[in-house]
């Protein structure tokens, strides 16, 4: 099962759509395009801070746990400066969330500004539910492809295993490394030239 699924299957994707006044097949098709870098920025961060799956749970944490997730599935509007703040640690700045929101709207027809506003509340779905599933720690293994915990989830999450289809990640892994984040990143930094 993909992310995407799972967070329609919480309410999420219906929250976010009613906060930001467009229909859930519009939700779900900008879910679809910008879920795989969101997990693509925290599987870098996971590989680059060196401590691996133990040291992104502990970014989970820092970055507000599974309260992100509540926080957009409660009724009250939600304050996205959680979701940019996540965003800011897996991107590291703005232009590459703008590049990953253009390259968003290239793939599902979607405006980029819309995009731009589904970023940070996607950003906080995916950390509150990876956070939560990092906790049930069962339910993770069970979800995931190998049984391998956190670690399985989000290789099966990021189409890496178990089937998943290709994703925007994927598609955009110019150089073929298996991590689109990298070349997102790159591409950012020659619009900013």
């Amino acid at each position: 099962m993909q992310i995407t699924d799972i967070l329609a299957q919480m309410g999420g994707l219906q929250s976010m759509a009613r906060e930001l006044g467009v229909s859930e097949a519009q939700a779900a098709s900008g879910a679809e395009a910008l879920v795989p870098a969101i997990l693509g920025g925290f599987k870098k961060q996971a590989q680059s801070q060196g401590t691996g799956l133990e040291g992104l749970g502990g970014l989970l944490g820092q970055l507000g746990g599974g309260g992100l997730l509540d926080q957009v599935l409660g009724p009250q509007p939600t304050d996205v400066s959680s979701g940019n703040d996540v965003l800011g640690q897996i991107f590291g700045s703005k232009d590459v969330s703008r590049t990953v929101a253009q390259n968003a709207a290239a793939q599902s027809g979607l405006e980029p500004s819309l995009l731009k506003k589904m970023l940070p509340m996607l950003a906080m779905l995916v950390t509150g539910y990876l956070a939560k599933q990092r906790g049930a720690g069962a339910a993770a293994q069970e979800l995931s492809p190998e049984g391998g915990g956190l670690g399985g989830l989000l290789g099966g999450l990021l189409g890496g295993q178990g089937g998943a289809a290709p994703g925007l990640a994927s598609m955009l892994d110019l150089n073929g490394d298996g991590n689109a984040l990298d070349d997102i990143m790159r591409m950012a930094g020659k619009v900013m030239r």
